[in-house]
């Protein structure tokens, strides 16, 4: 069984439908990348998935429970947690504050101090930054505030939305060799990311998504492969 199923789902803004029939599933200790360039809808996913956006039909199943119209609070409860894009810090609230922040569910709340050691552990910036407030970091190290933040909050999946965004090639690597050890770590991670190349490379599987619809799926190594996937989005 899934940890995530998604089933022929239909999602709009007002009149505007930007997902289509879509359906998709994260297993257990998988890491999946959706990838698709700007406007594909897969920033809308993740909103719907986290319960931000309500789908018109279809079914979203997340530990065998139907999550479709729960509220983000009570889905965040369950451990499906989202690290949106653009980082969305508390900018004038330190970067200890901004990680307590994240351990706000009562699941959360009862293991903060050793989640937050982990998280310390993962990011030893973070620990040597605790008391600056976020707006002095660099992009990097708000992206790692961002990522620890959701990890204070002890998910099962973790929803990734652009991670490297804005950030220099040398953060870029290290923005992914921390995911990676976050699944290594035993956390499913659902991924949506531009850098196709670092995404797939450490994905068990993908999708691509093209004007709010699935226009492929396969393993990272078949998607690497495809000749559609190397000219549109590798740039090969």
């Amino acid at each position: 069984m899934p940890l995530l199923e998604i089933s022929n789902i239909d999602v709009s803004y007002g009149d505007v439908q930007v997902i289509y029939d879509l359906s998709l599933n994260v297993n257990e200790g998988e890491v999946v990348s959706i990838i698709g360039g700007n406007g594909a809808g897969k920033s809308s996913l993740l909103k719907t998935i986290s319960g931000l956006l309500k789908p018109s039909a279809g079914r979203i199943r997340f530990q065998d429970e139907d999550v479709q119209g729960a509220a983000p609070e009570d889905i965040v409860e369950r451990g499906l947690i989202h690290v949106p894009e653009g980082r969305r810090l508390f900018s004038l609230m330190s970067v200890r504050d901004n990680l307590e922040v994240g351990a706000h569910s009562r699941r959360a709340r009862a293991h903060r101090e050793r989640t937050l050691r982990e998280v310390h552990a993962m990011f030893p910036r973070l620990l040597e930054r605790s008391d600056q407030l976020a707006m002095t970091l660099s992009g990097g190290e708000q992206q790692m505030v961002a990522i620890g933040r959701g990890l204070m909050a002890m998910p099962r999946l973790l929803m990734l939305d652009e991670p490297s965004l804005g950030l220099a090639p040398i953060l870029i690597k290290e923005i992914f060799r921390n995911v990676r050890k976050i699944a290594e770590s035993g956390t499913t991670v659902l991924l949506v990311e531009q850098d196709v190349r670092h995404s797939l490379e450490l994905s068990n599987r993908g999708y691509v998504l093209e004007h709010g619809r699935i226009a492929m799926e396969g393993s990272a190594k078949e998607l690497m492969d495809n000749p559609h996937i190397k000219t549109a989005y590798l740039g090969i």
